[in-house]
């Protein structure tokens, strides 16, 4: 194997892929990137067994073949070295040399025969959808998806296709997420739950860009394939929740807000209530609905804080506590100049809706206050 290549093309590979390794394992091949030539182009591959990732870019190869390399070792010499073109080619001792104007590094390399194959994904239905718009997805729902391994479900996104449209949702237990665009063509309803790690690589390699991204579903794989691209996953397990059913559709209190001014209102009122939370000793920030006026406050062992602000109310006047956090993530995750905030009662959930993107919805469950 011998080829040439700028750097910035090689690192866009790596980091396309890098996500893909294996960080925990007993098997040292996991912790390579596979690189094969073929023709003039080079293949990067890793698979940590649970996702798959390839990126292949044009290259000007001299010599074909493939290698195993360990990618924290090359991808950080990879990082170091000036932006020119590099060589990299198998020497007469298996070994990985990497050359860049004066430098030269020589790594140990593992048996490619040995790197286990990526799936083969006999895909049973499919979409394809614009990259910025998957993007814009991904990014107004991921923040949603659990943490939690006892919940494994809620570790992805379900992507849903029903009457033409894809719906993306995400939920944790105390909050929902959810986004829906329209597709440009028939498709067969279906569902699957995608790994939430998994969106969060494949965000980062899409583009802003209309560009298509497919995606192909089988009975327990996922397929994204992009032009120079393709991403394999092992879909998730279990009964997603009927997200429907949890969005209330009446409201008692309703205020119609600017995003940016509440928005700065949260983040000031983060640095009384944070560590609290942090702690997870459940200090709300309390939200006091008034006619023409909304009160945010908090008060801790930390200190105590007060914001006011004068939005448009409607309903009933209202007391309840919500954690900052979970509003703050969906309010920088809302682009509009203004937001609806409806309520319940102060043990019914919030619904946030974006004012002009009707197929946006984001919920959160109020935590109970101290008398």
């Amino acid at each position: 194997m011998n080829f040439v290549c700028e750097r910035e093309t090689i690192l866009k590979a790596i980091n396309s892929v890098i996500n893909g390794v294996a960080s925990k394992t007993t098997m040292p091949i996991l912790e390579g990137i596979l690189i094969q030539t073929n023709d003039n182009e080079v293949k990067f591959t890793s698979y940590d067994l649970e996702i798959g990732i390839e990126y292949i870019i044009e290259s000007k190869v001299e010599e074909q073949g493939s290698i195993v390399v360990n990618a924290t070792m090359f991808s950080e010499i990879i990082r170091k070295l000036p932006n020119k073109d590099i060589r990299i080619s198998i020497n007469s001792n298996n070994l990985l040399e990497i050359e860049c104007e004066g430098s030269l590094y020589k790594l140990a390399t593992m048996n490619p025969d040995e790197f286990p194959e990526l799936p083969k994904i006999s895909v049973e239905n499919s979409i394809e959808i614009e990259q910025t718009v998957l993007k814009n997805m991904i990014r107004k729902t991921i923040f949603a998806v659990s943490t939690e391994e006892n919940r494994p479900i809620f570790t992805g996104c379900l992507f849903e296709i029903e009457n033409q449209k894809l719906n993306v949702v995400a939920v944790d237990g105390y909050r929902l997420a959810v986004k829906s665009s329209k597709l440009n063509s028939v498709h067969n309803n279906f569902s699957s739950v995608i790994p939430g790690k998994t969106l969060n690589e494949v965000n980062k390699i899409m583009l802003d860009s209309f560009d298509t991204v497919k995606i192909g579903i089988a009975k327990n794989q996922a397929l994204f394939e992009m032009e120079n691209c393709k991403i394999v996953t092992r879909l998730l397990d279990g009964e997603f929740l009927k997200y429907q059913n949890a969005i209330p559709t009446n409201w008692e209190t309703r205020i119609k807000v600017n995003k940016n001014e509440i928005q700065n209102c949260f983040e000031r009122i983060m640095l009384i209530s944070a560590s609290s939370i942090e702690k997870e000793k459940k200090y709300p920030v309390k939200i006091n609905i008034e006619l023409g006026k909304v009160t945010i406050s908090c008060a801790n062992q930390n200190g105590d804080a007060k914001e006011e602000l004068s939005p448009e109310t409607e309903g009933k006047d209202l007391e309840i506590g919500f954690n900052p956090k979970f509003f703050l993530d969906a309010l920088k995750a809302i682009d509009d100049e203004e937001v609806y905030m409806e309520f319940g009662t102060n043990r019914s959930p919030c619904i946030i809706k974006s004012m002009e993107d009707g197929d946006y919805t984001y919920m959160i469950l109020p935590i109970k206050m101290k008398d």
